[in-house]
């Protein structure tokens, strides 16, 4: 099977999971509120925020070894295989053990960091909420690393099905506990029995399909193997470190300086972001492994091709998703969850700014993960996440939760900039000068189709009513979709998408 019917496969099973599993999971969270309330909404925001500050741990050791077993799945070279496999399990043993080790030493100061804990009583209920967070998590570690196998065979579809099967089983039972008993210490136990089948059952799925997980003869790592994980590794601790430090940890800075429902508010965007998110990075994630095996097979020219059709797409895609959000989000959050749970304009906005920016890094930095490229920019995301702590936690203090986004956004911007020309120097040996010069077409022409779509919005959405939001949804796909194709119907990137279209069509 070829690159490209093995994207389409991941691509559809992705969808298919993120249609599910999105739907069932916003209508968990009305749920959730109507039932348990608006304070246990942000702490379980919260919690999240915290686990995934912890799992620096890992300190991008998969990431690494993923790329490293691109070259021997390619070339049907099991002993090194084995090799690899044998070493990560190791190693993501050690990480589980560390993870669980720093969770219990955040464990006293927990009371500290929620703030206006509304209807909880008691610090002790507070830990033990987390003390579940933290065991899903580590229990995690222990079967994690074995989908790497199918993911370096392009078969990301395998772990996709099995998180969406799990997700569904979850989120149903938790539905259903809801209504019956609200409590919130079943809502997480259901969530962790169901997790901890699911990891029972995937790990002797995956070992009765690669029996060479199992085999006892594994060779270890040449020094020269250890040495390129432990290059990439080194380089990847500060892309860590710098994600968290950028990514997670709004969450945490909102519920510490503002009060944790306000987190939940916030969670409520988030929870659709997501879910149209999740759609999106279907197509760009699943890509990665057919990156890896272009990139160990291809030339260089037909590289840099490949990857401008990759960044054309995602600029449309997320370019007409922030357009849409901008126009309808708010709208539908005042209809679903109440008029008290839509956040200030200008804090939607800067929301939707990052996550169309997100867009342009996800694409950067899916690529120099399957080339490999990692060293390069190792200290970016440091300087990204101390710009974004500081100016987060410094402005949320003068204006508000719009603060925090404004930290984002300009800590975000930094590798917008910088690491286009990183990735066109060290992978296609070029000057990234059209890489900037099509992001201001992007860019200019979106904010044009958001003008027609906001005068569109005007006169579709004066009243709120869900037959209005799909209408306006109709217009925004429509206007939004017919300025871009106007203006770039006839480019390289597009005719290259269409003539794939054309031909999975037929």
């Amino acid at each position: 099977m070829g690159r490209v019917k093995y994207a389409a496969r991941n691509i559809l099973f992705g969808y298919l999971s993120n249609a599910v599993t999105g739907v069932l999971g916003i209508a968990l969270q009305k749920i959730f509120i109507i039932k348990l309330g608006e304070t246990l909404l942000g702490v379980n925001s919260t919690y999240t925020s915290i686990l995934s500050v912890l799992s620096l741990a890992e300190l991008g050791l998969g990431t690494a070894v993923n790329f490293s077993l691109y070259g021997p799945v390619a070339r049907g070279d099991r002993e090194t295989v084995k090799a690899y496999m044998q070493f990560y399990k190791k190693a993501y043993r050690a990480i589980a053990l560390v993870i669980a080790l720093a969770g219990l030493v955040l464990v006293p100061f927990l009371p500290r960091l929620i703030r206006d804990p509304v209807g909880i009583d008691s610090n002790a209920d507070l830990i033990n909420y987390y003390l579940i967070f933290l065991f899903n998590t580590v229990s995690s570690y222990f079967v994690a690393y074995k989908y790497s196998l199918p993911n370096a065979e392009q078969k990301n579809y395998i772990q996709s099905n099995v998180l969406t099967l799990t997700k569904i089983a979850t989120v149903l039972t938790q539905i259903a506990l809801l209504l019956a008993v609200p409590d919130f210490y079943l809502y997480l136990f259901a969530a962790a029995a169901i997790e901890l089948v699911q990891k029972i059952f995937a790990n002797a799925y995956l070992n009765r399909k690669y029996p060479l997980l199992r085999e006892k003869n594994v060779r270890k790592l040449t020094p020269s193997e250890l040495s390129d994980i432990k290059k990439k590794t080194g380089a990847l601790v500060c892309h860590k470190v710098g994600d968290a430090a950028r990514l997670q940890t709004d969450s945490i800075i909102i519920t510490g300086f503002i009060n944790v429902t306000m987190s939940g508010y916030v969670d409520n965007y988030n929870k659709v972001i997501n879910l149209i998110a999740n759609f999106v990075n279907v197509i760009f994630n699943s890509v990665i492994s057919s990156f890896g095996n272009l990139i160990a097979t291809e030339s260089e020219e037909k590289q840099y091709e490949m990857f401008r059709v990759y960044r054309f797409f995602a600029s449309w895609i997320y370019g007409y998703a922030s357009v849409g959000f901008f126009l309808l989000l708010t709208p539908f959050i005042t209809w679903y969850y109440g008029d008290r749970f839509a956040l200030p304009a200008a804090v939607v906005g800067a929301i939707l700014i990052d996550f169309y920016f997100k867009g342009e890094r996800v694409v950067l930095s899916n690529y120099k993960t399957a080339a490999g490229v990692f060293e390069q920019d190792k200290f970016l995301p440091l300087i990204q996440g101390a710009v974004n702590l500081v100016l987060s936690i410094v402005l949320v203090q003068r204006v508000g939760l719009l603060g925090v986004y404004i930290g984002t956004i300009l800590s975000g911007l930094i590798a917008n900039v910088i690491r286009p020309v990183i990735i066109y120097r060290a992978c296609f040996d070029r000057k990234a000068d059209t890489y900037f010069y099509d992001a201001f077409r992007y860019i200019g022409v979106s904010v044009l189709a958001l003008a027609a779509c906001a005068y569109a919005g005007s006169l579709l959405l004066s009243t709120v009513s869900l037959l209005r939001m799909i209408g306006m949804a109709a217009a925004v796909t429509v206007i939004y979709n017919g300025i871009f194709l106007l203006f770039f119907g006839r480019t390289f990137e597009f005719r290259y998408l269409y003539g794939i279209f054309i031909k999975r069509l037929k």
